[in-house]
């Protein structure tokens, strides 16, 4: 008879008390009963551990590392040392997992035992209503290419298989910090087959105080200089210094600096053969829109206006967008009213065809009192 693989999930904890009961007995609930959660408190100043801790009580496959605040990489990394599964599942503190997640991703790596690696879609939970993912066409491309210029999978949805993962590969790098999942799946596709799975598995809860709210300026400058190394050493990029200032200082000469840049890079991916081309091609259009929200961010027109004019890509946004920022070189004013009113029909929108979240997430409330 054979024995369901042991799954480790790795769960790091910091100053999460409203959400981190409702996380773990997510987990705890699953219908693949061969788990052991390992909790990593990491210097909580909350309730976090005291929760952590009543789970231990009421479950003996919870184990709790708690000391003083390190980091989410120093943290990971010391789950991975204590993990004693062959498959590694990933979960954060302030998300959800489906009851039927791990089962359905063993039965992927018992399928697909080459399998390095995997990730699947999300359904997103903002402002109490959940909207409902779905895959991404682009991902019927090349992932050993994509990876290159973004985070081809949610962190929290992954599973690494270490069976097939050398122990030496499976390690987060700590100066790429708040881009440390991007740096590792680099690193992995490029030695491992990965497969991304169709099927939502996890409630991904979108909040002011989750990382990567919290962390946004630094995580996009390490995701430039991430996105550069890989384009100089692919031979796509001879310096990367256009494309990374953008990160630090958003300004027209900046702006000006990184659309040259991928209007360089788009002219050496035509280039490339035709097998290659289209997932290069999908990765640096990802590349144009991850500034695009860098300099929208902003909120100066102008700089949009600048962004989408040199890069030659007014086409590639929304019309709305497009008839809101065309203004925006010598009516910044009108262009950021017009921007206002989108982004609120947008969150009208968003209201209307998402699913409310207590229904949900109710069962699980208990974890948190």
């Amino acid at each position: 008879m054979t024995v369901a693989p042991l799954i480790s999930v790795l769960l790091p904890v910091y100053n999460a008390e409203p959400y981190v009961g409702a996380a773990i007995q997510s987990i705890l609930r699953q219908d693949y009963g061969r788990l052991e959660v390992i909790a990593i408190d990491d210097g909580s100043t909350d309730r976090s551990l005291e929760i952590l801790e009543r789970c231990r009580r009421d479950d003996s496959r919870v184990s709790i590392i708690s000391r003083e605040n390190r980091g989410l990489v120093a943290s990971l990394n010391e789950g991975l040392a204590v993990a004693r599964g062959e498959l590694v599942a990933r979960m954060d503190a302030d998300d959800f997992a489906y009851p039927w997640r791990l089962s359905r991703q063993a039965a992927l790596f018992a399928a697909r035992p080459e399998l390095g690696f995997c990730g699947a879609v999300v359904d997103m939970l903002l402002h109490g209503r959940i909207a409902r993912g779905r895959l991404d066409p682009v991902f019927r491309l090349d992932l050993s290419v994509l990876s290159q210029f973004f985070t081809i999978f949610m962190h929290p949805t992954v599973v690494y298989n270490r069976r097939v993962i050398g122990e030496a590969d499976l390690h987060y790098d700590g100066t790429y910090r708040h881009a440390e999942d991007f740096d590792l799946f680099r690193r992995l596709v490029d030695r491992y087959p990965a497969a991304m799975m169709e099927e939502s598995l996890l409630i991904y809860r979108v909040h002011p105080g989750s990382v990567t709210s919290r962390h946004v300026g630094e995580m996009r400058r390490t995701h430039l200089r991430i996105v550069g190394e890989n384009l100089e050493r692919e031979g796509l990029a001879e310096d990367s210094a256009d494309l990374r200032a953008i990160g630090d200082e958003v300004s027209f000469d900046t702006v000006r600096r990184a659309a040259a840049f991928i209007r360089a890079l788009e002219g050496r991916i035509a280039a490339l053969p035709d097998t290659a081309r289209p997932s290069f091609e999908a990765g640096a259009l990802n590349l144009f829109y991850f500034l695009y929200q860098l300099v929208n961010d902003e909120e100066r027109p102008a700089l949009a206006h600048e962004l989408l004019t040199l890069a030659a890509k007014w086409n590639a946004i929304r019309r709305r967008e497009k008839y809101a920022l065309s203004p925006g070189a010598w009516a910044p004013w009108l262009s950021q009213a017009s921007m206002w009113a989108g982004k609120r029909a947008d969150r009208v929108a968003h209201r209307f065809k998402s699913a409310p979240a207590a229904s949900v997430l109710a069962p699980y409330r208990t974890g948190a009192a």
